[in-house]
């Protein structure tokens, strides 16, 4: 093979690797579906649950299965996305680990929470801790800073929630729901639209 030759191989090999980064990029599109949904039902199981504090009522059953909701989409959407692609980014793999460690340490404290019950306020306050981390870890590595700041922001509340009652907690419960998943899934829902009339 000549210098040539060589040159041209080189190239081409290059010219291939750009092609898949930029068609990496191209089709990871983040709708934010997920992140609303979740957003959402935090949002509204933690107004439900402080209505019922305030009111002195109790629904029949507890309105924090209606997460169970979120679990379905997130899992029939991820299968859906899987199906259309051939790939799944490295990026895509390590939130992937985390969301799933998130979901089974949530799992684990709400039945430890219903097992032991919760005295005080300190397990809120522990939901929220857990909120902040899977939020602040994601939106570093897709370099996200709205979901940057909802993971702070659910820390900050964290403390907060420290020196706060149940009722309060259900609140600042919200807040984390908001800030962390609501709001920024909406920012990209926003963005995803916009691409998707652009490419039309």
């Amino acid at each position: 093979m000549n210098e040539e030759e060589e040159n041209l191989s080189e190239m081409e090999s290059l010219r291939l690797i750009n092609e898949m980064i930029s068609k990496a990029k191209s089709s990871y599109v983040t709708t934010g579906a997920a992140s609303m949904v979740w957003g959402a039902l935090i949002v509204l199981c933690s107004l439900l649950t402080w209505s019922q504090i305030q009111l002195n009522y109790f629904f029949s059953v507890d309105v924090w299965l209606l997460t169970v909701l979120a679990v379905i989409f997130q899992v029939y959407f991820s299968v859906k996305e899987r199906k259309r692609r051939n790939f799944v980014a490295h990026d895509e793999t390590i939130t992937t680990y985390v969301w799933s460690a998130f979901g089974i340490c949530i799992f684990l404290l709400s039945f430890y929470s219903s097992k032991f019950g919760n005295n005080g306020q300190s397990i809120n306050s522990l939901f929220m801790l857990l909120y902040g981390i899977p939020t602040f870890i994601t939106g570093g590595v897709y370099k996200y800073k709205p979901m940057i700041a909802g993971g702070i922001i659910c820390w900050v509340l964290c403390i907060t929630s420290m020196f706060t009652n149940s009722a309060t907690d259900m609140l600042l419960m919200a807040a984390s729901g908001l800030f962390a998943w609501l709001i920024p899934g909406i920012i990209l829902w926003k963005r995803y639209q916009k691409k998707r009339a652009a490419n039309v």
